[in-house]
């Protein structure tokens, strides 16, 4: 496919990560570069290694479905691939997953304390580059708060340092504005009702739901790999996997196999139609 048409597929997709506007998300992309989903997609071809990805939103006293149903889709892709991932998060999260993924925790959510953790992690890991999905990011204040406007920073373990620390490439994901990465578009998020993060990062890709922002990036990548990186993608397994291990849904705090209150199907629909893009394209701009 041409450079031209791999902009085009990465732009219709890039609509169709946000096509339900639940949080704004669709204003926000307006202000944003059009392309960002090719472009995370080139980051991660183009440096191959050690992958972390840092997820996990703190709700009550548990993990939030949306952030670690994404990194896991990350992880089980890119693992395929050549890469080695780690998925990087606080307890309880961390507890509930260690012994069937790699693992990094995260412990400290003192600012002064932490940012010297992060620089021993990046030290011994050295990341070929570094993604946040659905990580709660600093805001201005240097405060964590959810999208009800409560403070939170007791309980969120700091990952903002791998991405603005790092040496390598970053990608962030999120889908309301209070998620690191965000920082990007600052401006734009103070008009929304919500307390921004104003952490940025190298590339910000934004969906309805963070779980989706992967499958646009996986499409993406796919292409230029000459690969089908979502055909193992399941939705449904991993919200199950997650359940058993005590996840709520982020909106409803309930633990059910949905996303900010969307049942698992939309997830698969959502891919479904990505892959269908993708295969309309193709069929588009093959050779006569």
């Amino acid at each position: 496919m041409s450079e031209d048409n791999l902009g085009a597929l990465s732009h219709r997709l890039e609509a169709l990560l946000v096509q339900r506007n639940l949080r704004g998300m669709q204003q926000l992309q307006a202000q944003m570069r059009p392309g960002y989903l090719l472009r995370a997609a080139r980051i991660l071809a183009e440096n191959v290694g050690t992958i972390i990805i840092g997820t996990g939103f703190p709700v009550t006293t548990t993990f939030e479905t949306d952030g670690p149903v994404g990194a896991i889709a990350l992880y089980q892709a890119l693992q395929k691939v050549g890469y080695t991932p780690v998925l990087a998060c606080g307890d309880p999260l961390f507890t509930a997953i260690q012994n069937d993924y790699r693992c990094l925790q995260l412990k400290v959510n003192q600012l002064d304390r932490a940012r010297a953790e992060t620089h021993a992690h990046l030290a011994t890991l050295k990341p070929s580059v570094v993604l946040s999905i659905e990580r709660p990011g600093l805001s201005a204040d240097n405060r964590y708060t959810n999208m009800r406007g409560e403070d939170i920073s007791e309980r969120c373990a700091c990952f903002d340092y791998f991405v603005l620390d790092a040496e390598c490439p970053t990608i962030a994901i999120g889908d309301g504005g209070n998620e690191i990465g965000m920082g990007n578009q600052y401006d734009a998020l103070r008009k929304l009702n919500i307390i921004p993060c104003a952490t940025g990062c190298d590339e910000l890709v934004v969906a309805d739901v963070s779980n989706w922002a992967p499958y646009g990036i996986l499409a993406m990548l796919g292409q230029l790999l000459a690969r089908d990186l979502l055909e193992d993608i399941t939705p449904k397994a991993i919200l199950e996997y997650l359940s058993e291990r005590g996840s709520v849904d982020g909106v409803t705090r309930e633990n059910t196999l949905t996303e900010d209150s969307l049942c698992f199907s939309a997830g698969e629909a959502l891919i479904a139609d990505i892959r269908q893009t993708v295969a309309t394209f193709q069929d588009q701009n093959s050779p006569n």
